[in-house]
This record gives structure tokens, sequence and C-alpha cells, in this order.
């Protein structure tokens, strides 16, 4: 069992802090990582995003595809740091893998999948 003395505060849960870390938001700095998490909502409910994409891409085109193939619910958001995430319902970090793959987005090699 975890014991913390009253002066050590447990920190809270940062799913982004990888990459913050790694390459401070993955398409800026021009290494070309793509990440996909996935983020535990509330009981089965679960939010997969997809950072690091290149900022030619039309992420609206890409969100519009992957919500028609996998029958899911989507949003782009705009972070002030990250830049533009995607944010589909569902644990869909394998099938978004593919899908980028395949359409070719993104290599492979590439692509880091983060969650539990």
């Amino acid at each position: 069992m975890l014991e913390v003395s009253d002066n050590e505060i447990p920190e809270s849960f940062d799913p982004f802090a990888e990459a913050n870390v790694e390459d401070n938001g993955a398409g800026s700095k021009g290494n070309g990582y793509v990440h996909i998490r996935v983020q535990q909502r509330n009981g089965r409910k679960s939010l997969t995003s997809v950072q690091g994409l290149k900022k030619e891409f039309n992420y609206n085109k890409i969100l519009k595809d992957l919500k028609k193939e996998f029958c899911c619910n989507g949003v782009v958001v705009q972070d002030s740091e990250l830049g533009q995430v995607i944010q589909l319902q569902g644990d869909q970090r394998k099938n978004v893998t593919k899908f980028l793959v395949e359409a070719g987005i993104v290599k492979k090699d590439l692509i880091k999948i983060h969650g539990f």
C-alpha cells in the first residue's frame, strides 16, 4: 500500500505528460510522432485522442472518415499547447492506428500508442 505523508500530495494523472516531456507537442518539433491515447471517463465510457498529425492535413475530413468508418462520434479540439487534437468516443486505438497507416497519413513506426 502506498503511504503518503502530510506534506506529499500525489499529483493527478495527466495522460499528455509523456508527450510534453518527450517532444513538447508531437508535430511542432518536426519529429513527426503521432500519439494515440485512451482516457477513461466514467464506468465503461472512454475517449480516444489523436495528437500530432501534420498541420497541412484537413482534420475535419479525417474526423469525418474516422466517424463513418468506426460508427462513433468525435470532435476536433483546439488546444493552446498541443494544437489540434482529434477526440473519438470509445477505445479506438487499434482502429485509428490501422486507418492512419492504410490511408498513408502516417507510417507505422511514427505512431505511439498510450493507455491502460
